[in-house]
Formats: C-alpha cells, sequence, structure tokens
C-alpha cells in the first residue's frame, strides 16, 4: 500500500482549486467537477489507482474511469470499502479528528452526498477546504449549507 502525502495533495488542491488541470477532463457540464477534482488530489498525493472494474478507482480518459473516480457516493463507497487492494482507503472520523488532506462529503439535500471537498487546511476552529464545481480555494466549511458532513480520514494511498 502506498503512503498518503497529505502535503502534496493539498499543494494540487490549492494549484488547481480555481482552475482545471488541462491532463484531466472537466465533467463540470455534465454532473459536477468535484469529486473529479477530489480524485485528482488522492493521486497527487500518491494514491495509486485500482483498475479492478466495476468497483475499483481510475482514471485514462472522459470515457475509460471508474465511477468512484466522479461520483460522490462511488468514492464514499470505495474510499470505505472493507476489502484491501490498491488505492486511497478510508474512515468515517468526527469532524474534529479530520485533517489536513482528508476528504468531507456534504449532503446537500434530503437523499444523497452530492458534494466532495478536501481540507486544505485548519485555523483555529476553522476547517478550509479546496473544491470543483463551485471553484473554491480555502473556502471556510462553515460557509456551504448542508445538511449532514461525511468526514473520511485518509488512512492509506
Amino acid at each position: 500500500m502506498a503512503i498518503y502525502n497529505r502535503n502534496r495533495a493539498v499543494e494540487y488542491a490549492r494549484k488547481w482549486a480555481l482552475g482545471s488541470n488541462p491532463d484531466f477532463y472537466h465533467f463540470g457540464g455534465i454532473g459536477g467537477d468535484c469529486t473529479n477534482f477530489i480524485s485528482q488530489c488522492l493521486l497527487a498525493g500518491g494514491c495509486e489507482m485500482n483498475y479492478a472494474n466495476p468497483y475499483g478507482w481510475y482514471y485514462n480518459s472522459p470515457y475509460d474511469r471508474s465511477p468512484s473516480w466522479t461520483s460522490v457516493v462511488g468514492l464514499s463507497k470505495f474510499l470505505l470499502r472493507t476489502g484491501g487492494g490498491s488505492g486511497p482507503m478510508g474512515k468515517i472520523v468526527p469532524i474534529s479528528q479530520i485533517e489536513r488532506g482528508d476528504i468531507i462529503q456534504l449532503r446537500q439535500n434530503p437523499t444523497h452526498f452530492n458534494h466532495s471537498v478536501i481540507v486544505s487546511d485548519i485555523v483555529g476552529q476553522d476547517i478550509l477546504v479546496c473544491a470543483h464545481s463551485n471553484n473554491a480555494k480555502d473556502k471556510k466549511l462553515s460557509s456551504y449549507q448542508y445538511l449532514a458532513l461525511l468526514p473520511i480520514h485518509i488512512t492509506s494511498g
């Protein structure tokens, strides 16, 4: 298993928070780009792709990628899996235990989680995040409107 480099993930997040890396397709017009951006951050942090079909985590092109690369629910299912294999893994933690480089998913509607962000810093009581879809760089998590949070601590890459 790869070691997750939180600093590299956050550096990438800050670099591309307000723009798009041309090496990856931007899914903004077809469902949102938030989880695609988070997957890129995880990859930049040293996480290995997992090519197991259909439940892996990988990106080769807009037409050759796993559902977990771009789907909010798909990513959390992949990160929280109990089986091993390559790719990032995580666990749900209380929001008070979240760290830089961890992922938070937001449920902004009554039925499902629909937005993914990466923690870029923690300053006092403020959790700062970077995101796509509504591009944000070091935005306070408290400024988002949501019904529930899913804080995922990344344990390995």
